[in-house]
Formats: C-alpha cells, structure tokens, sequence
C-alpha cells in the first residue's frame, strides 16, 4: 500500500519505476489515455497523480504530473489520461511518439489532500482535463454500488471535447457545455444555478481545471454557502 490510513504520501512512492505502456486510446482531438503496466504496483487513492519523466541521449530531463483515471485497484495498470498543451516538452512526446511496447520513467502515486476516501459525500467539480481525477472517484464509487454518495459537474466546450463521453455520462452527473451545446441547457459557463441542486450541505468538494475555472466555481460555491474548509482545489495547467 503507498498511501497510509491518514491519507499521507508513502516515501516508497518516491521511487522511480519504468512502467510499461498497455494501451493508447483517444479521448478527444487532444487528450490521450495511456495505459500503463507497474512492475511494482502500488495501490492508489482516487485523486492522486503519478509524475511522468522523459531523458534525453544527452541527459536532460523533463518530468510532468498527470493525475491517475482509473479507480483504485490490485491490477498493477493505471491508466494517465494526457492534454496536448502547446509546445508542450512532455504532452507533445506521450500523445507523438509513444506506443504500445514503450516504457515509461514514472513515480507515485503522490498526494493525499485531493484524495477521496470513498466513504464520504462529495461534490466533484472539473472542467477540461480537470475532469480526470474525478473519473477515478466517479469509476469507484460506481464499481463499489456507492455511488449515490457522489454528485458531479463536468464543463466542456462541446461535446467533441468531452473526456470520457462514453461513460461519464449518468444519474450522478451534470454536463455544462460553454461554446456548443446539445442542449436543453444552453452554452455558457458554469453559473449558481447549475451547482445550487447539487448542494446537500456538509459533504466535501473537490474542484479541478484551470487557475481560472477553479477560482470561479469557488466564488460560486462561496455565494451558495459552501464553507471554504469543505473545498479542495487542484489546478491544472502547463509549466512555467
């Protein structure tokens, strides 16, 4: 197990394993998922991440963070689901190059604040490919019958942006489209009103997508009454 009873980082965690890679699959125009195999499995939380690192001939290095989908499990295999970003070193590298039979320098699963425990109500909040950690919440809560503990809210542009669009969708899900939308709810941003009914009071909440999305939907869970202490924040974005 890497991840302790109080929800803290393993040191074995901090070792550098070379995983193999499975699979590749793609999610949407840019975003790929990567299916890893570890040859020291180490179970998960829902919410951690694992830190990906690429060496080149000449030793330079360059390592990026990439939040883990799949649900807690033994299998030793995660699946890291990757953003294209822009001149991206990493991003560029994994959605380019690799293939099946390729391996992969990586380390975790790290981090213990954005990590739901499972058996607790949660409000889950992502837009973008912020939505991957809450994929491997949502994956277990369904896998485990418990999923009427979670309530989640995914903002994408379009529906051709949407991760997950064959599974995410369900009973416990919201899906907000801000430039084109299938309907019935029109395109715009994540607003009071969408997050209002989905508020019960006293559960834990947890926030993921850009600086920008992040700050907004706390400002809006703030005005819906929803104590500061109860959210929990991770903010995606490229380096530097």
């Amino acid at each position: 197990m890497s991840l302790t009873p109080g929800g803290t980082t393993h040191r074995a965690t901090l070792r550098w394993q070379t995983a193999r890679v499975l699979a590749v699959r793609d999610e949407t125009p840019r975003a790929r998922t990567l299916r890893l195999a570890l040859p020291a499995p180490r179970r998960h939380a829902a919410g951690q991440h694992y830190v990906v690192r690429l060496t080149a001939p000449d030793g330079y290095t360059a390592s990026r963070s990439y939040s883990v989908a799949t649900a807690p499990d033994d299998t030793g295999e995660i699946e890291l689901t990757v953003e294209a970003l822009e001149d991206g070193e990493v991003s560029g590298y994994l959605h380019e190059v690799v293939e099946p039979g390729d391996e992969l320098e990586v380390r975790g699963p790290i981090g213990g604040f954005f990590a739901w425990t499972g058996d607790t109500p949660a409000l889950l909040v992502g837009g973008g490919s912020g939505v991957v950690p809450l994929m491997s919440m949502l994956r277990q809560a369904r896998r485990e019958g418990a999923a009427d503990l979670l309530r989640v809210v995914v903002s994408a542009r379009s529906p051709a942006d949407l991760y997950y669009a064959a599974e995410l969708p369900g009973p416990q899900t919201t899906l907000v489209h801000t430039r084109v939308s299938p309907g019935p709810r029109p395109a715009g941003r994540l607003t009071t009103a969408d997050l209002a009914p989905l508020v019960r009071g006293g559960e834990d909440v947890f926030v993921c997508g850009s600086p920008g999305f992040c700050d907004t939907v706390t400002d809006l869970l703030g005005e819906l009454g929803v104590p500061v202490a109860a959210i929990r924040v991770e903010r995606f974005g490229p380096s530097g």
